[in-house]
C-alpha cells in the first residue's frame, strides 16, 4: 500500500498514477486517508464490472425516461 499526501498528489499526479498501476494509493489530508487511487483494472476487479464507458454507450437497448416533475422543484414548473 502506497500513501501520498494531498500536497504531494497535487504537485505530481503522474507519480501517483504510476504508483496506482501496481497497488492502491491512499491520499491523505492532515495525516488521515481521504481518497484512494486505483487503476481501472483494479477497480473493475473490485466491483466485478467488466463494462467500459464505450460498451455502455454502444448498447442497442433504448432506455425510456420519464421526468419526475415533483422532484424537479418550482422553477421547472413555470410556464415561459
Amino acid at each position: 500500500m502506497q500513501t501520498v499526501t494531498s500536497r504531494a498528489f497535487n504537485q505530481d499526479v503522474s507519480q501517483a498514477k504510476r504508483l496506482a498501476r501496481t497497488e492502491p494509493v491512499f491520499v491523505t489530508d492532515r495525516g488521515k486517508p481521504t481518497h484512494v487511487l486505483l487503476s481501472i483494472d483494479a477497480f473493475r476487479q473490485l466491483t466485478g464490472s467488466g463494462e467500459t464507458v464505450t460498451d455502455l454507450l454502444a448498447m442497442e437497448d433504448t432506455v425510456m425516461v420519464e421526468p419526475d416533475w415533483r422532484a424537479a422543484g418550482e422553477l421547472s414548473r413555470r410556464v415561459r
